[in-house]
């Protein structure tokens, strides 16, 4: 019996792709050049599995081929809003993501921009290597104490929590939240966190604003002009989930005005290319979306696709099906 055909769009950590290659017919991305959409829409008429990143735009004009051989797309990353799942399944495409497995790496990365913009550690940072310090003087740099504030978090899954729990047992930081879906008492009462009816209510409240909210079309320019002005003056905006969900010029302007005191964004809208205005922001830390980028967490995410992919292949429904 011949193997099913595999497609991975971009590399993978070695020991996931020697394990794909022991288990299927795989096509690797050894040059780790992203994929052009014809040459998505060729691969869904080529093989049996389909393995995008969130780097890959799989839109509807993607998706629409006709006589498609792949069956089930399973992406690399928890994120699915780079793929049209509505096309997807008008299509009869099995999606499936990869949760769970990245959600401490990534709360990690919301604690680090937290700590990086509070404390001006970019901008410290710049002017050493650059070579323009002086010497320590009681008025340099001065940043923002984070210990004992409010942490307030949108979007109180997985990594929503996980970063609660750091901001509240490792700084003692009070945790409220807004989630546009129940959760459980239990889970909010892990870090004590109280729940906000209102996006607006935990603007107003924080002094840190952790996004977890995911991408696509409902969340687009969540945070926008408007709803900057809602946060105090002293303030912290973080971003380690979408990028899409911040209009970033309007976030410049904030930061410019100083509307908000600074940002740590981990993520942004039509990456890789970033607002040129957010580039100019010295009270913004820009790092290049390394959420989930531990070995240990990018092995567990591919190898959380594989068990989709195995699943799939036997008949039995994906673990992590989201179309």
């Amino acid at each position: 019996m011949s193997k099913p055909k595999v497609l991975v769009t971009r590399r993978w950590p070695d020991a996931v792709e020697a394990r794909l290659k022991a288990l299927y017919d795989v096509t690797l991305n050894e040059s780790d050049v992203p994929m052009t959409a014809d040459q998505m829409r060729q691969a869904l008429k080529d093989y049996d599995a389909f393995c995008p990143t969130v780097s890959d735009k799989v839109d509807a004009s993607v998706l629409d081929v006709a006589g498609a051989r792949t069956r089930i797309i399973a992406s690399y990353g928890v994120g699915y809003s780079h793929i049209d799942t509505e096309a997807a399944k008008k299509a009869g495409f099995v999606v499936t993501n990869t949760p769970e497995v990245l959600s401490e790496c990534t709360a990690d990365l919301a604690i680090t921009l937290m700590l990086m913009a509070a404390r001006r550690a970019g901008e410290g940072e710049r002017e050493v290597r650059a070579g323009n310090w002086t010497g320590w003087r009681p008025t340099h740099m001065i940043g923002t104490k984070v210990s004992g504030g409010t942490f307030g978090v949108l979007g109180f899954g997985r990594i929503g929590r996980e970063a609660a729990k750091r901001a509240h047992g490792g700084f003692g930081m009070k945790v409220i939240y807004f989630d546009p879906f129940p959760v459980k008492p239990e889970l909010a009462a892990e870090t004590g966190a109280e729940k906000r009816d209102t996006i607006e209510e935990v603007l107003r409240e924080s002094d840190v604003v952790s996004l977890h909210m995911p991408g696509g079309k409902d969340n687009y320019h969540l945070i926008n002009a408007e709803r900057l002005k809602m946060m105090k003056p002293t303030a912290i905006l973080v971003n380690s989930a979408r990028g899409e969900v911040i209009d970033g010029k309007a976030l410049a302007e904030a930061l410019k005005a100083g509307t908000i005191k600074g940002a740590g964004l981990d993520v942004f809208e039509g990456e890789p290319r970033i607002e040129p205005s957010l580039l100019a922001c010295e009270n913004a830390v820009l790092l290049p979306h390394l959420g989930s980028a531990t070995q240990a967490t990018r092995e567990a995410m591919g190898w959380r696709v594989m068990e989709n992919l195995e699943a799939f292949f036997a008949g039995q429904a994906p673990r992590d099906r989201v179309a």
